[in-house]
């Protein structure tokens, strides 16, 4: 149940958020890319790295790259604004920033997935801390509120969540965790 950022005065409602089950290195992903294809994983490698590479020269010079289904690359800048043409340099650029608009094969994920709820993140970590101490009787609530009295156990953080609209919830996509 999160509240509503746009609106304090409404009633908390149930929202969906998306939880990383696992984090795949890069590794193990080349690996997965070579099994998949029938590649040398170090030629999957190789291909990759240089096409990161390559990617970062092109956008550099001012290119947006497209990647068919994997979809477009190109940059924005953020910037301080100066009294005039004149008095702007480039010491006013604070940031050089990518943007990725998605291809075909990104296309309909929601028709793609699968969804299986969860508990939240704070109530799986108050049920492995419970279960190491030996303990029968979970508080959610506190859980939740995070009262967690010990630190030795600390939540995997949050790389994956894209959250909903607002940013609010918990629930999960594709076969991961909801």
């Amino acid at each position: 149940m999160q509240a509503n950022p746009m609106d304090d005065t409404a009633a908390p409602k149930a929202y969906a958020r998306a939880q990383v089950k696992e984090v795949m290195s890069a590794r193990s992903f080349i690996e997965h890319i070579a099994d998949h294809g029938g590649h040398n994983r170090g030629q999957v490698k190789g291909v990759i790295s240089d096409a990161c590479i390559c990617l970062v020269e092109q956008l550099l010079e001012g290119k947006k790259v497209m990647l068919d289904e994997l979809g477009s690359f190109w940059l924005t800048l953020t910037s301080e604004g100066a009294e005039s043409t004149k008095a702007f340099t480039a010491k006013n650029i604070k940031a050089v920033n990518i943007l990725f608009t998605p291809g075909k094969d990104f296309e309909n994920l929601l028709s793609r997935a699968e969804f299986n709820p969860v508990a939240s993140r704070a109530a799986q970590m108050a049920t492995l801390k419970a279960e190491k101490a030996g303990e029968t009787i979970v508080d959610l609530a506190a859980a939740k509120a995070g009262n967690s009295s010990s630190d030795d156990e600390s939540p995997s953080p949050d790389t994956g969540d894209s959250g909903s609209e607002n940013g609010s919830g918990d629930s999960g996509t594709g076969s991961n965790p909801l």
